[in-house]
């Protein structure tokens, strides 16, 4: 079974190293950003987010743990910040190692994080997902996610040279 720990603050460089990659690939793919330039942008935005890293005020920051090989493992992360007073939570990240995935520990986590919550009184969990991610849409539809709008974006460099 998935439990929860708080991420803890020798943790955090490793957490920084993988999300700001993922997010930097997640960016350079959807925004048609550089590389240099998507990993600039992926550390702004954590920077501007979490100024205080795992202490950051309003920010839950967890080490997702299963038992493993009768061992008790790290197995991924999960970042959310509550609203108390939607009494909803909104997923900023949620992964599973490349090495731990296919064990179904994504839907366990997902519903071990329900079902926290719901003890806690919160009657929603919001997300967005990347267009181009599959495996996580299949995932958070299969978990009974639905879609609760569609992000659209257009490109318009050059577009002043063709006007007249």
């Amino acid at each position: 079974m998935v439990s929860f720990r708080p991420l803890t603050e020798d943790e955090y460089p490793a957490y920084l190293d993988y999300f700001i990659d993922d997010y930097a690939k997640e960016i350079a793919t959807n925004y048609g950003l550089s590389q240099h330039d998507s990993v600039a942008r992926a550390k702004q935005e954590i920077a501007e987010m979490l100024p205080e890293g795992v202490n950051t005020h309003g920010h839950v920051l967890l080490s997702l743990v299963a038992p493993i090989d009768q061992t008790d493992r790290h197995v991924g992360y999960l970042w959310y910040k509550p609203d108390t007073m939607m009494r909803s939570v909104f997923i900023y990240d949620f992964h599973i190692f490349t090495s731990c995935q296919g064990q179904g520990l994504g839907k366990e986590t997902l519903r071990a994080l329900e079902a926290h919550l719901c003890e806690k009184g919160f009657k929603e969990i919001r997300l967005r997902v990347a267009g181009d991610n599959a495996r996580a849409r299949h995932l958070y539809e299969s978990s009974g996610f639905g879609i609760t709008g569609i992000n659209m974006s257009k490109s318009i460099v050059g577009l002043a040279e063709k006007t007249p």
